[in-house]
C-alpha cells in the first residue's frame, strides 16, 4: 500500500520562470519503499485551513538499479498552474530544509530497460517521467537507443534543457534529440509551430523507422497525447506498443456516456487486507465514499488522470465519468478508477490490493 512519509527538501532549482524542481532526500529507512520504476511519480500533500490538497508529479531523476540500495534523494519538477493551489506553494514558498508530506511512487507510464528502440512524444512538463525514463535507459543498457520528440512554447520556457542537453553530449549516437518550438523560430531544426496529428503523421516516418519501434512514450496536455495517439495508429502502431500519460486536461474533454444510477447502492471495498461495506451517497463517487469511511484509501488527483486510485471491479457495473489513466487492457481486465466510478448496480465491490 502506498504511505506517506515526510522528506526534507534538500534543494530548490529553478528552471524557468514558471517552473522549479525540487530535490527531496530520503532517509535509509526509508530508500527501499522509495524505490522506483523509471516514469513513476509522487503525490504530495499539504493542509490549507483544513483542507487537503495533493498534487501528482513525477520523478525525473534515474531510477535506482536493482541491486544497488533505494535512491537516497528524489527529484520532481514542478510547474505553475494558475491558481494552482500547490504549484503557486512550490514556487513561492519551498525553502532548503522545508518537510513535504510524499507519497511512495505509483504509475504505470514506465519502461523497464531492454534492449531496442524507444521513442518518446512530450509537451511541456511532460518531458518529467520521461527523463527518468531516458536517463535510467540510457545508462543501464548499451543495446537501448532512445528518440526524444520535445514540444514547447519558447526556448526561456523549456524545463530541463541543460538535463537533455547533457544526456545527447553523454549518448551521441544513442539519444536522437527533436526539439520543436511552437511559438518561436529555431536558428536550426524543425519550422515552428504545434506537434498536432497531420503534423506527426509526416514527421515522425521521416525521423525513425516506426515499426520496428518497440515502445511509444506520449505525455503532456490531453491534445498532443490525442493527436501523436491518432497519428501512431494511423501509421499502424500496435496500440499495446503505445503508452500514455496526461498533464493537463480540458473541462471539456470527453466523458462517459451518463446512466442511471439506482436510488441505494453500497460500495465493499478491500484495502491493505481489510474489508468494509458502506452506503454510497448520492452523487457520490466510489472513492469518496471509501474515504468517509477509510481515510487511508489511495488517491491524488480526483481527476481521472493520475491512476493512483486503481481498484479492480470484483462484482457489480459501474461507470466511469473520465479515464485519462488506465490503458485498454487494464479496463478490459476489469480495472477502475475509484475517484470516476459511480455504481450501475446496488451493489459494487472493489479490491484495492489487487
Amino acid at each position: 500500500m502506498a504511505r506517506f512519509h515526510p522528506l526534507p527538501v534538500a534543494a530548490v532549482d529553478r528552471l524557468t520562470d514558471d517552473s522549479v524542481a525540487l530535490t527531496l532526500t530520503v532517509p535509509s529507512e526509508l530508500r527501499e519503499e522509495y524505490r522506483h520504476t523509471p516514469g513513476q511519480h509522487l503525490a504530495l500533500r499539504r493542509r490549507v485551513d483544513g483542507t487537503e490538497i495533493r498534487r501528482t508529479y513525477s520523478i525525473c531523476s534515474p531510477a535506482p538499479d536493482p541491486a544497488d540500495e533505494g535512491p537516497g534523494t528524489l527529484r520532481v519538477g514542478v510547474r505553475l498552474v494558475d491558481g494552482g493551489a500547490f504549484s503557486t506553494y512550490a514556487l513561492k514558498e519551498i525553502n532548503l530544509g522545508d518537510e513535504l508530506e510524499v507519497m511512495t511512487p505509483a504509475g504505470r507510464f514506465t519502461l523497464e530497460p531492454a534492449p531496442g528502440l524507444y521513442a518518446a512524444v512530450v509537451g511541456g512538463s511532460g518531458i518529467t517521467p520521461v527523463l527518468s525514463i531516458v536517463s535510467t535507459l540510457l545508462a543501464r543498457d548499451p543495446e537501448a537507443r532512445f528518440c526524444l520528440i520535445r514540444s514547447d512554447r519558447t526556448a526561456a520556457s523549456t524545463m530541463f534543457l541543460e538535463e537533455v542537453a547533457d544526456l545527447k553530449d553523454r549518448y551521441p549516437e544513442r539519444l536522437q534529440l527533436v526539439t520543436v518550438l511552437s511559438r518561436e523560430e529555431q536558428q536550426a531544426g524543425l519550422p515552428s509551430g504545434r506537434l498536432d496529428s497531420e503534423r506527426l503523421t509526416g514527421l515522425l516516418p521521416a525521423l525513425l523507422p516506426v515499426e520496428r519501434v518497440a515502445g511509444w512514450f506520449l505525455c503532456g496536455p490531453y491534445g498532443l497525447v490525442q493527436g501523436a495517439e491518432k497519428a501512431l495508429r494511423g501509421l499502424g502502431v500496435d496500440r499495446a506498443r503505445i503508452h500514455q500519460e496526461i498533464f493537463h486536461v480540458d473541462a471539456g474533454s470527453p466523458g462517459a456516456v451518463i446512466v442511471s444510477a439506482p436510488t441505494h447502492s453500497t460500495v465493499t471495498a478491500r484495502l491493505d487486507g481489510r474489508a468494509g461495506t458502506w452506503p454510497v451517497g448520492e452523487g457520490e463517487s466510489l472513492l469518496e465514499t471509501v474515504l468517509r469511511n477509510r481515510p487511508d484509501a489511495p488517491y491524488a488527483c480526483k481527476g481521472g488522470v493520475c491512476g493512483t486510485c486503481r481498484a479492480f471491479l470484483v462484482s457489480g457495473q459501474v461507470r466511469m465519468d473520465r479515464n485519462f489513466a488506465l490503458e485498454t487492457e487494464e479496463t478490459e481486465a476489469g480495472y477502475v478508477l475509484a475517484c470516476q466510478s459511480h455504481p450501475v448496480t446496488e451493489k459494487v465491490e472493489l479490491d484495492f490490493d489487487r
